[in-house]
């Protein structure tokens, strides 16, 4: 078959970034591919197969547009797009999703110039099930982007009409869920606790476009206990920080959905802010629907993490910490008796 050639332009990009440490992100599409690469400047030239080459400049389109996006890229975002466009995700994967991905497919939310989609297997994995069941429950340590993706995933539900509204909701643990004492109408005084819920919507949502749906009701943004009483039909839920909502109203959010609705839960079990004689409901609920159709868990953790690096290695200090203070506790707690309050041994 003869060989077919192809020039691409790195136009608008951190070249030295793209290209990584001594060529390091393109030999990562070098291996998976028979076809030759030369990186020269802001040109790439590639010569192969037919197949190939479709597969390698879509590889490298997205990872032109990743880059634009987030201003820099990863060893694992050159993989995760190579296993975007080539299917060659490992069986686990196939397994845990229940499907193969393939070419863009999980482009979650494209606008003009930029797009949402998962960056790790844990978020392809919330994303997926959020297409297979009515409701998915997101359960993981802070940048996760399990609240970012929950946003993605209902506007794309509203831009394709599969929904004609979004109801967006967080616990306001710190007021106790009284907020009259707080000065301003209802949206000001609940603004401090809904604001991440703001930030995501503003990131996707042109300012405009995003104050009209506010105006029409066609995206809201309340408090956890403003639900009480209300059905939701065609809605698109999400509940946010849902470790601060109690077991009762866990049950209240669950019971607002209505006919053709669906919601997602997102939520961190290390962070839980209720009194401690309140039991979490989010906690409380993986035993309770574990095995309920139409109802999907998914785990995020470490690697999951698409913040600063630096959120990653916080996350496993926290817990080399919580692990190292748990083992004192049973030392102590076994050999407490024969030790006085300075530590010494106590005769027997």
């Amino acid at each position: 078959m003869p060989k077919e050639e192809k020039n691409l332009t790195l136009e608008g990009v951190d070249l030295i970034n793209f290209s990584g440490f001594n060529e390091k992100n393109i030999d990562l599409i070098r291996e998976r591919f028979k076809s030759k690469i030369t990186v020269r400047g802001e040109n790439v030239h590639i010569k192969g197969d037919g197949e190939e080459l479709a597969q390698i400049e879509t590889i490298i389109k997205e990872l032109i547009l990743l880059q634009k996006r987030q201003s820099k890229i990863t060893e694992g975002d050159v993989n995760l797009i190579i296993e975007l466009v080539t299917g060659s995700q490992d069986s686990a994967l196939e397994k845990r999703v229940g499907a193969k991905r393939s070419e863009i497919d999980d482009i979650i939310l494209a606008g003009k110039n930029d797009f949402v989609k998962p960056k790790t297997l844990g978020q392809l994995e919330l994303f997926r099930k959020s297409q297979t069941n009515e409701i998915v429950f997101a359960i993981g340590p802070a940048g996760t982007g399990k609240t970012y993706l929950a946003v993605a995933i209902a506007l794309a539900a509203l831009k394709a009409k599969k929904v004609n509204r979004i109801l967006l909701s967080r616990p306001a643990v710190e007021a106790g869920e009284s907020l009259g004492f707080l000065p301003g109408d209802l949206s000001e005084k609940v603004n401090p606790y809904l604001k991440p819920l703001f930030d995501a919507l503003e990131d996707m949502v042109p300012i405009e476009k995003l104050k009209t749906y506010f105006e029409r009701n066609i995206i809201e943004i309340i408090p956890l206990a403003y639900m009480r009483g209300r059905t939701l039909n065609n809605a698109f839920l999400i509940l946010d920080e849902a470790q601060n909502a109690t077991a009762l109203q866990m049950k209240m959010f669950l019971t607002r959905l209505g006919v053709n609705s669906k919601a997602i839960i997102t939520g961190d079990i290390t962070q839980i802010d209720l009194p401690a004689r309140q039991t979490s409901g989010l906690v409380q609920i993986q035993n309770i629907l574990m095995n309920v159709d139409g109802v999907a868990f998914v785990y995020l953790g470490k690697k999951d993490v698409v913040r600063h690096r630096l959120v990653k290695d916080i996350i496993n200090a926290y817990e080399v910490f919580t692990a190292k203070a748990d083992g004192d506790s049973e030392k102590n707690h076994s050999g407490g008796n024969n030790k006085n309050e300075n530590g010494k041994e106590l005769s027997q």
